[in-house]
């Protein structure tokens, strides 16, 4: 369930405050930082900026300035959606729509979740804007660089999105369905890719890529479902379904980085059997994924904890 706003300020017909409860102890310089998707920011001024479309139709779209003051976020939507909404796929997006206190406790727990714990450093799993903007990376990243990728999205953002001045700097969100179905080019992207991201742009308002749509089926139907997109294979599948829903105890078998640095912390000699990955997991309910995901980043600088 997304965490309801403590407090909400209409400031004019665009403009909100927006208060969350982080749930847990959240870092969120460590997560403006981590490098996720087409993010990459090298520096941190205290406010995460996020643009981005807004769920639902994916019509209207939303500029958003983060700043945290101690277990709380404050955020600045500059947006004609609703704001509660807004905060709501935020909440999601920073992985705060549930309660992460008790990750901490997995730590007391397990050896493998103490070592992750710590090194993560009040770091969560930031989440892809929603399945729409995850389907439509999945296409301008395939066979290239994230940096590549990242540069393509911003293309496209500036030639279809919406500009957002926050704190100082410009944002584009990604282009509405309606936008990025009359793409006919974009410099750097094959020719191939502009039928398979219209596919994408006609999905979205069918409601087939619904965040709700998705976290109503069991995940590895959800995964199956978003195949039927042209473009999307199993890989890119987990990428929409793992990684945009905030699902904090998804079990990911097929994601090979993060599984080997669970696997090396476990102290595993030979890599596990998906039978015994699954077994040792269960340790980690009811954080799974974010295990999987500190493993990937975090997990190459951590040593395995003695056995």
């Amino acid at each position: 369930m997304i965490t309801l706003p403590t407090t909400l300020r209409v400031m004019d017909a665009t403009t909100s405050t927006v208060t969350l409860p982080t749930r847990g102890r959240l870092n969120l310089m460590r997560t403006a930082l981590v490098g996720f998707g087409h993010r990459a920011e090298q520096d941190w001024d205290g406010v995460m900026r996020l643009a981005f479309t807004v769920d639902g139709t994916h019509e209207q779209s939303a500029g958003v300035e983060i700043r945290q003051r101690d277990d709380e976020l404050d955020l600045t939507i500059t947006s004609d959606a609703d704001p509660a909404i807004v905060a709501g796929q935020v909440a999601r997006v920073l992985s705060v729509h549930v309660d992460g206190a008790g990750f901490a406790d997995l730590a007391g727990r397990d050896p493998v979740a103490a070592a992750l714990v710590a090194a993560a450093d009040g770091l969560r799993p930031p989440q892809f804007y929603s399945p729409y903007e995850a389907a439509a990376w999945s296409i301008l990243s395939a066979r290239r660089s994230a940096a590549q990728g990242r540069v393509l999205r911003q293309r496209l953002s500036e030639q279809l999105g919406t500009a957002y001045d926050l704190a100082g700097q410009t944002l584009h969100s990604f282009p509405a369905p309606s936008r990025l179905a009359t793409l006919a080019q974009l410099r750097g992207l094959p020719e191939a890719a502009i039928p398979r991201l219209q596919a994408i742009a006609h999905a979205a308002p069918e409601g087939r890529l619904s965040a709700a749509r998705l976290l109503a089926m069991d995940p590895e139907d959800a995964r199956l479902d978003v195949q039927h997109l042209p473009g999307i294979g199993p890989f890119y599948s987990g990428l929409i379904v793992y990684r945009s829903l905030g699902q904090p105890d998804v079990l990911v078998l097929i994601e090979p980085r993060s599984r080997a640095a669970l696997e090396r912390l476990c102290g595993a000699a030979q890599p596990m059997t998906d039978a015994e990955f699954t077994a040792r997991a269960e340790a980690w309910r009811p954080y799974r994924m974010w295990m999987t995901f500190l493993a990937r980043a975090v997990g190459e600088s951590v040593s395995a904890p003695a056995r």
